[in-house]
């Protein structure tokens, strides 16, 4: 009943951030979401089909090179919009943002979520770091730096964190970028800058076919220039994607040396992308509520912090794609959208000829 009572309330808070942003000229959200039918988890929707209980090794290299691409990054994608729009299947605002979302490779909402439902959120978080359901490492930056580390899925924890995670503003504009129905991931909580050097999500977060990706980060206090606040690189979505095998980290180097070979090779990689292309910053010194939300492969990371003192409390939230298959390329692992390795189908359980899937049940 508590819960029933909570989404109420929540929806409430939604209907009444579009009417108040409406008044005041802000963004009209939320967007709607594409009408697609959801898929079985382990079903693929690719052009060369692939049997997802047949892969060994979750890597880039171990998939072949196939769309369909997220309808936004097809070579014709504005006349896609163009023809939607005309056809009323998007509304010319959402079309303006889903031109901006193919030049830019993201898109900010500013107000999208209401200061009652941020404040709330974010006293539940402390509430459990208070009560010790949640414990934050140091990870300090600077021996004067009072704030603590960021925590890692938070939404398994407390609820509050976990009804955001799903909220209709965000799932529905990272339904509409995808052109599939988003299915919600990861979160990561911070107090903080974090200072990350610059990188594609899709190293960490792959799908097969590639693309198939959208996070937000959700400001949850104003941010100052002087907090270290995002960073990100407009236009670099269209970069060609960089994986692993692509500087020589193997899965077996991986394991045995985790993220010392990925800042030694990869991070330098993406610093010399940037370089090459001549590709220039933007910060989110973003309001409360503000919601920024960015491509699969957009180059971003946390700026430098001129303030230790100053906290950049935030969340961060990433969405799959129904009908793909999600993992990580960095570790070579499923996600947690399929699962362990050991609950995905036998290898040839898909397969479309009946006598294969009556001899691998026998």
């Amino acid at each position: 009943m508590a819960q029933r009572f909570a989404r109420a309330a929540s929806l409430a808070r939604t209907v009444g951030t579009t009417v108040r942003n409406l008044a005041l000229g802000r963004d009209d959200v939320p967007p709607l979401a594409p009408h697609l039918p959801p898929a079985p988890s382990h079903t693929v929707d690719a052009d060369i089909p692939v049997d997802i209980g047949c892969i060994k090794v979750f890597r880039a290299e171990s998939f072949p090179e196939s769309g369909p691409s997220p309808w936004l990054d097809q070579p014709d994608a504005l006349d896609i919009v163009a023809r939607r729009v005309a056809r009323r299947e998007i509304t010319p605002r959402q079309a303006e943002i889903c031109r901006s979302w193919v030049e830019h490779g993201y898109y900010v909402l500013r107000g999208a979520i209401d200061p009652d439902t941020i404040d709330e959120v974010w006293a539940a978080y402390e509430a459990a770091i208070a009560g010790g359901d949640l414990t934050l490492a140091p990870e300090k930056a600077a021996p004067d730096d009072p704030h603590p580390g960021r925590y890692l899925n938070p939404h398994l924890k407390v609820e509050a964190i976990d009804r955001l995670l799903k909220h209709p503003v965000l799932m529905n504009f990272s339904s509409m970028v995808l052109g599939r129905p988003a299915i919600p991931f990861q979160t990561i909580a911070s107090h903080k800058g974090s200072q990350q050097s610059e990188h594609s999500d899709s190293i960490h977060m792959t799908t097969y076919p590639l693309g198939y990706l959208a996070a937000c980060w959700v400001a949850m206090e104003d941010i100052h220039a002087d907090a270290g606040p995002l960073v990100y690189y407009p236009g670099t979505h269209r970069l060609p994607y960089l994986f692993s095998h692509d500087v020589g980290i193997t899965t077996d180097e991986f394991r045995e040396r985790g993220y010392g070979a990925y800042s030694e090779r990869y991070e330098p990689a993406i610093k010399q992308e940037i370089r090459e292309h001549g590709a220039t910053p933007a910060y989110f010194t973003a309001r409360k509520g503000d919601v920024l939300f960015w491509h699969a492969n957009l180059l971003h990371g946390g700026s430098a912090r001129a303030d230790m003192q100053r906290s950049r409390k935030a969340l961060v939230h990433h969405y799959f794609a129904e009908g793909c298959i999600c993992y990580h390329d960095l570790s070579a692992t499923t996600s947690a959208v399929h699962g362990p390795v050991e609950s995905l189908p036998t290898c040839g359980a898909s397969s479309p000829d009946i006598a294969v899937r009556e001899r691998i049940s026998l």
